[in-house]
């Protein structure tokens, strides 16, 4: 997929799709070689383990997935031991995702894998809360975002990735500032909040009553802030919200997004990336433009 090739940060991706964080696992190379994604996505790692919260923790809609697992994984010590050597098997670019509470805890994490091989980006999820700033989510506040962005910046020079929330006043003032404070790309949205009740007894479908809700539903939201923000920034974006076919994917990338990520559709079609790379080389082909002039090529 020469034609498609593209260049996010530091990383030359072989094409323009990866998945997003906490939807695939190592477990999908027992369906498809994961070295013909462009980039491979790991779930959020923090600095120590996590059980996550207690169920019911997923719930399925009438057009997407609600989620409230509390960002379950190992820790960073046993991803380095146990998950890190398997995903440097493959061909492609990692990109680790990470959480932390607080902006030193975000950079001991990010000196701490630094120090690791096979490692090519961070997605820095900051709708986690910030415990320095009363449990308010990092990804709310424009100027912790600066902060947050600009210690990493200092910390690594690895590519970073700054995940953005949907769930703010202005996505496009909080894009700015990370770019301001030397991110390399953005990544967005994450889930919108949403809930569902069992009418029957009354009660929320979830145990944590709000998760962040997911899926073909959340598309068009999705688009319309990549648009917004691609307009207002200069690095790369990683678009990702209800992407389910190769028309989803070029509808972000047209808009403005140099890559996307496959989510909630991994549940329903674990080959979907792979029908997506394709459909996006046909449709240059057949429409004859090169990739690069697809991205943002938006007429308004």
């Amino acid at each position: 997929m020469s034609k498609c090739e593209i260049t996010f940060g530091k990383m030359k991706w072989k094409n323009p799709v990866t998945v997003a964080s906490g939807t695939f696992g190592l477990e999908y190379a027992e369906l498809f070689d994961l070295s013909q994604l462009g980039a491979l996505t790991t779930k959020t790692i923090t600095p120590e383990p996590k059980a996550g919260n207690e169920p019911q923790r997923i719930v399925e809609t009438e057009v997407g997935l609600l989620n409230s697992i509390g960002l379950q994984n190992p820790g960073v010590d046993e991803f380095i031991k146990i998950d890190l050597p398997e995903y440097r098997k493959f061909d492609t670019n990692l990109i680790v995702s990470i959480s932390a509470s607080s902006i030193n805890e975000f950079a001991s994490l990010v000196k701490k894998l630094d120090t690791q091989p096979g490692i090519d980006a961070y997605e820095i999820n900051v709708s986690c809360p910030n415990v320095e700033n009363e449990g308010i989510a990092f990804g709310t506040d424009p100027e912790i975002v600066f902060d947050l962005t600009k210690k990493l910046r200092e910390t690594t020079e690895k590519t970073l990735i700054i995940k953005l929330s949907p769930n703010v006043t202005s996505i496009m003032d909080i894009a700015k500032q990370a770019e301001n404070a030397g991110a390399d790309g953005l990544a967005l949205i994450n889930t919108l909040y949403g809930m569902a009740i069992d009418v029957e007894t009354r009660k929320p479908k979830l145990h944590n009553i709000i998760g962040g809700y997911s899926g073909p539903a959340i598309k068009p939201v999705a688009l319309q802030n990549v648009y917004k923000v691609a307009q207002a920034v200069h690095i790369p974006i990683l678009a990702m919200g209800g992407i389910s076919s190769v028309n989803d994917a070029l509808e972000f990338i047209i808009a403005g997004a140099t890559a996307i990520a496959v989510g909630t559709y991994n549940f329903v079609n674990p080959l979907g990336t792979l029908e997506i790379i394709d459909g996006i080389q046909e449709y240059c082909i057949s429409h004859n433009i090169s990739y690069k002039n697809l991205i943002g090529s938006i007429q308004t």
